[in-house]
């Protein structure tokens, strides 16, 4: 059966560029390996290279373009810091496509140092909301005020995602949270998680606070399954769950919601690295690989995973982040080599 897919493509900054174009090279194999499979690479302008020559880093026209695809693999970009500067252009598009569930595995890789051999865990964040809204009053020069929004739709909306894919793991899902200080919000927060686990019998829904959790992922990662938690929570502890599997280099992420999806990897644009052909380029592969089961291209997805395991078991193209002094484009051929393998 003949399947075609739009997918918008934002290459970002700094490292973006280089990892998005072996991730794109990688999709262009997996199409021609996989029967009945098309995908259209169509690309658009974001980041902070737009803001001096549109105003923003997301001009309408790539807003545009976004709507006219099924999904997104956006790069990493450079959001500036300055208080009047426009807002992240992953917080922007999470908003305008109400891209409310926030998912990150973290796994233990062969060949790869992770603080445990059998990690194998996803943290689920809730997107839209929290401290990430953005909110923030500057009531006098000295004094700052920024707004926690939780609601209960959105937090009951988040905890079926996550129970969801509980269901076809390993039924087990953690609901991190801080009750015991932030007693409403979090309260509010916990309350939806333990009111919709009622819908999903079948799933086993425990608690802790985030404190205990970061320790916790530290010292017995292997025993979690999967972790829901809000926005500024599961943005801190994707980055502790990535590192403790070998490093945000290999940490994927994906941006779900009803109608839409957009895939990225967890680090930075590193800007410092930029043109030297030398980031680790498979985060934002299994962030591709992320998008085509999103798309239900199953069989094109677990090409794109068998092929990071063998290129990472065999351990010959490694960036420098794992040791090695491989380049972004030859950790690209070697996963195109393993694909067309399979043909």
């Amino acid at each position: 059966m003949y399947r075609a897919y739009r997918i918008a493509v934002l290459p970002g900054d700094g490292i973006g560029p280089e990892v998005v174009d072996v991730a794109v090279k990688v999709l262009d194999v997996v199409q021609r390996v996989t029967k009945g499979l098309n995908l259209s690479f169509f690309y658009g302008e974001a980041g902070y290279n737009c803001i001096e020559k549109y105003g923003t880093n997301l001009p309408q026209k790539t807003i545009d373009l976004l709507r006219e695809t099924h999904a997104c693999l956006k790069g990493p970009m450079t959001t500036p810091e300055e208080p009047d500067a426009p807002p992240s252009v992953a917080v922007t598009i999470r908003k305008i496509f109400n891209l409310y569930a926030n998912i990150r595995p973290c796994k233990s890789l062969p060949n790869v140092w992770a603080i445990k051999p059998n990690i194998d865990l996803v943290i689920v964040r809730e997107n839209t909301e929290g401290l990430y809204s953005g909110k923030e009053f500057e009531v006098s020069s000295d004094k700052g005020i920024a707004l926690r929004i939780i609601t209960s739709e959105a937090s009951e909306r988040i905890a079926r995602f996550a129970l969801k894919l509980a269901e076809k793991r390993r039924k087990y899902v953690t609901c991190v949270h801080k009750r015991n200080i932030l007693r409403v919000t979090d309260g509010i927060f916990r309350d939806a998680v333990f009111r919709a686990a009622r819908e999903f019998p079948s799933v086993h829904v425990d608690e802790d606070h985030i404190d205990a959790m970061a320790m916790r992922l530290i010292k017995e990662p292997e025993k979690f399954d999967v972790i829901v938690t809000t926005n500024l929570f599961g943005d801190i502890l994707s980055d502790e769950a990535a590192q403790i599997t070998g490093g945000i280099g290999l940490a994927a992420g994906a941006n779900i919601g009803d109608n839409y999806g957009m895939f990225e990897p967890v680090h930075g644009s590193a800007p410092k690295h930029a043109g030297k052909n030398r980031a680790n380029p498979i985060a934002t592969v299994l962030s591709a690989k992320m998008m085509m089961e999103y798309l239900g291209e199953n069989e094109a997805a677990k090409l794109i995973e068998e092929a990071v395991m063998e290129v990472l078991s065999e351990g010959k193209a490694r960036t420098y982040d794992l040791g090695g002094n491989s380049t972004t484009q030859d950790v690209g051929n070697a996963l195109i080599e393993k694909i067309l393998q399979k043909k």
